[in-house]
This record gives structure tokens, C-alpha cells and sequence, in this order.
């Protein structure tokens, strides 16, 4: 007997399904990015390079993200019904923000990324955000966290280092915060992640 189910293109797991296959069809792109763009929204960063604590995470492909992240346009209003209503270049800017943090790490090299990015609509931005972390959980979001971090300013140092910059030390900025971690105790996170880690979507076709 066939049984019929209505479909409805609003719901999660469908509204997830797009945005997902929607970034991935895009690019990917080497860094740094070689043109600004106009708009805000999301991304996703592979890493393809030799550290030897990422071999597990290693992505030539680009489909396992090591990061996922979003940039929402300043005071742009809710409900905006375009991604590039003159809303700025934030997404390129902040990607162009990350490359800059892999240039100042000492065991990270730009050259060893790759990108792929999607001009949203604001009002959908954050829940993009939200579903491709959901359905990629990447190491640097999820267990090795702070390379979204931004420098806190003079007088805003009293916090501890982030377990990215305890990995990939060269912020200046993150050498002024309290070092309460170690590599090896990133390293140890690391498997512990993996351990729990199900198996990432695709990352049998890579």
C-alpha cells in the first residue's frame, strides 16, 4: 500500500535540506576571496591542509565543514526582502576577518582553505546559521571554539584564551588573555570529539 505524505516546504528538516544544498553548491572559493560582494549571510570553511591534529577533518573536497559561521548586515531591518538591499559587504568582510586570523596563526596557512558562501535574505540568516550547524557540527564550532572571536579592546583582557588560540597561537591580541589551557589539552578535546563525532554528511564522496 503507497502512502502518501504531504509535502511541506516549510518544515525544518526541508527548509534545512535547501540551505545546506543551496551553500554547497557554491564555489568553492581559495582565500583570501578575490572580489567584494555586496550582501550578508553565511559560509563555510574546509580545511586541506597537513596539521596533523585535522587529518580526521581533512576536506579537499569541501564537504566537511572545519567552521560554519554568519555575517548579519548593521541595523539592517528585519524582514529585508533582499540579501543585498544595500546592506554593505558584510559576509565578504568577515571572511576576509578570518583569513586574517589564519595569517597570524603560526601553524595555519590561508593557502590551505577553502570557502563557500550564500548571500541570504536577513530575516533567515540567523536560521541558516543555526541549521548548518546543526547538521555539520564543525570541530571549530562545536569542541575548538574562539576563531570567531574578535579582539576585545584595551582594558577587556581579563578573559581566558580560547581553545583556537591555545591551538593556533599569532593573535597579538589573545596573548594578553589569561592562559589557563594547553595543546595537549586541545588535542585531547580533539579525540574526545571524535569519539562522539557521528559519521559528517558526505564525507564519503570526498
Amino acid at each position: 500500500m503507497v502512502e502518501y505524505v504531504d509535502y511541506n516546504p516549510l518544515d525544518y528538516a526541508n527548509l534545512t535540506k535547501s540551505v545546506v544544498q543551496e551553500l554547497m553548491g557554491r564555489g568553492p572559493y581559495t582565500l583570501p576571496l578575490q572580489e567584494a560582494f555586496p550582501g550578508a549571510g553565511v559560509y563555510a570553511l574546509f580545511y586541506t591542509g597537513e596539521f596533523s591534529p585535522y587529518a580526521p577533518f581533512k576536506s579537499p573536497g569541501a564537504l566537511d565543514p572545519i567552521y560554519v559561521g554568519k555575517a548579519v548586515p548593521a541595523g539592517a531591518r528585519k524582514g529585508s526582502v533582499s540579501g543585498r538591499d544595500g546592506l554593505g559587504t558584510p559576509l565578504y568582510d568577515r571572511i576576509a576577518e578570518h583569513v586574517r586570523s589564519i595569517d597570524w596563526a603560526t601553524n595555519l596557512r590561508r593557502e590551505d582553505f577553502l570557502c563557500r558562501f550564500l548571500v541570504v535574505t536577513p530575516l533567515w540568516i540567523t536560521m541558516a546559521e543555526r541549521f548548518l550547524l546543526e547538521h555539520y557540527r564543525p570541530l571549530w564550532n562545536v569542541s575548538i571554539e574562539g576563531f570567531g572571536l574578535h579582539d576585545p579592546g584595551s582594558g577587556r583582557h581579563a578573559g581566558e584564551i580560547s581553545w583556537w588560540d591555545t591551538l593556533h597561537p599569532g593573535r597579538p591580541w589573545a596573548t594578553r588573555l589569561r592562559q589557563t589551557k594547553t595543546s595537549a589539552m586541545a588535542g585531547e578535546r580533539i579525540q574526545s570529539y571524535l569519539r562522539s563525532r557521528p559519521e559528517p554528511p558526505g564525507a564519503g564522496d570526498e
